[in-house]
């Protein structure tokens, strides 16, 4: 998973120096606040799923309501990544007074277009 939040991070830097050198230091910006806003929360999960992973079981391996848990958390932990993503989108697009936005929107798009990607990559048997 933090593979692709370093892919993630290294598609926002790209896209915003591509961006600054298309569009001006406000572009660069732009695409850079973009990123982060799907970069910053995605790291966020993968860490919760890294602590999650290695926490015991409260009711041991045995537990039945193990699996249960586990999914709740999942879905609990993808939903708040979800809306950290749209908050911080939001607090971006009203914080930054020159905001150029189609920089950040495509940042958006080839920021969250890297997790497809890094699956497909790895499911072709792929060990990079």
């Amino acid at each position: 998973m933090f593979r692709v939040v370093k892919l993630q991070a290294g598609t926002t830097l790209l896209a915003s120096v591509v961006a600054g050198l298309l569009a001006g230091p406000a572009a660069a910006v732009s695409a850079l606040l973009g990123g982060l806003a799907c970069t910053v929360p995605n790291a966020l999960f993968a860490l919760h799923l890294t602590v999650q992973q290695r926490l015991p079981s409260p009711g041991g391996q045995e537990d039945p309501k193990a699996a249960t848990r586990a999914a709740l958390g999942l879905l609990a932990g993808e939903f708040l990544k979800v809306f950290l993503t749209i908050a911080l989108m939001a607090i971006a697009g009203q914080a930054y007074g020159a905001m150029v936005w189609p920089a950040m929107i495509l940042t958006i798009i080839a920021v969250l277009a890297v997790m497809p990607a890094a699956v497909a990559w790895r499911g072709n048997g792929s060990r990079h």
